[in-house]
């Protein structure tokens, strides 16, 4: 009785040392927690995430630090899970939160950007991520129509004033919509291309390059400078000071990216947080796993035909 014992405390200890090594240096999971993604993520869906997708970012590194095996580049438009690059009660990165976005940016590349730092698409851009439009008020009912002829997942309504309402819609969904009205295409970009005037060229970071100050990137140096590079960086009179001296370049240790929303509504990216350095980046979401609505009973609202269906 004794040897079996043992032989079955044996078969528990080796169960859960497997399954916490596949956790911790193969592949966990995440459940993806708002809306921000929609429509490549939904909310409550679960999601496999590869953590040999650009190394493997060894664990415990409140121990001895960050290292990667096997380093591979993040390309652009990966779906990536990482800690909270702006938490400043947590010393070590794989200590503090995780979030989801996607990589927009990568070092050295350069982006349009706004006033708020978001990020004008292009043709480039994924075709399941969104983007506000505006359209005529009076065309409230007959939008909400249009949406269920053409099989759109209906949307809530994102701002109003007395003349146009706003709400966000993937390209592929425009394009559906846009043919739909033809000549008389009454739904517009929120961001027509007549405002590039406005626009700021935004250079990520990457390792031993220098990025020029200027008063609209200011802050988002320092404080990238700051929180992830350890320096003593300071603005004073429009001025960028970096160990007490005036700046007008920026020179990083750390390879950055930008990461933003398919959901524009969602604030949780690099409009928030800023540059996200490659030592708080955890992997690259893999797999839906599970898919289930919200709201629905136990039986029903299961999307089936998403589960095992690959991140894109």
């Amino acid at each position: 009785m004794r040897r079996r014992n043992w032989q079955i405390a044996a078969t528990v200890t080796g169960v859960v040392l497997t399954i916490a090594l596949l956790r911790g240096c193969v592949a966990t999971s995440y459940s993806i927690p708002s809306s921000g993604m929609e429509n490549s993520l939904y909310r409550g869906e679960r999601i496999l995430v590869n953590k040999w997708s650009y190394g493997l970012r060894l664990p415990f590194m409140r121990l001895w630090g960050y290292h990667r095996w096997a380093d591979n580049p993040v390309r652009k438009d990966d779906i990536l899970v990482f800690n909270n690059p702006a938490n400043l009660s947590r010393t070590t990165a794989d200590r503090r939160e995780v979030f989801i976005g996607r990589c927009l940016g990568v070092p050295g590349d350069t982006l349009l950007v706004d006033s708020l730092f978001a990020v004008i698409p292009s043709e480039k851009n994924a075709p399941d991520q969104k983007f506000l439009y505006m359209y005529p008020r009076q065309k409230e009912k007959q939008l909400d129509s249009l949406l269920a002829i053409l099989s759109i997942r209906s949307n809530p309504l994102l701002g109003q004033d007395t003349a146009k309402s706003v709400r966000s819609f993937s390209r592929y969904e425009y394009y559906l919509l846009e043919q739909a009205l033809g000549n008389g295409n009454w739904i517009q970009p929120a961001h027509p291309a007549d405002s590039a005037q406005a626009l700021k060229p935004l250079i990520i970071p990457g390792k031993g390059k220098a990025v020029r100050v200027y008063p609209w990137n200011m802050a988002l140096l320092r404080n990238t400078l700051v929180l992830h590079e350890k320096k003593r960086a300071e603005i004073k009179n429009d001025t960028l000071y970096i160990e007490g001296q005036p700046a007008q370049y920026c020179c990083f240790t750390k390879d950055y990216y930008w990461v933003g929303a398919d959901n524009p509504t969602n604030l949780s990216d690099s409009r928030l947080f800023g540059l996200v350095p490659k030592d708080h980046i955890i992997g690259k979401a893999a797999v839906i796993w599970f898919s289930k609505e919200q709201g629905t009973g136990l039986f029903s609202g299961y999307r089936r035909e998403r589960m095992w269906k690959k991140v894109r």
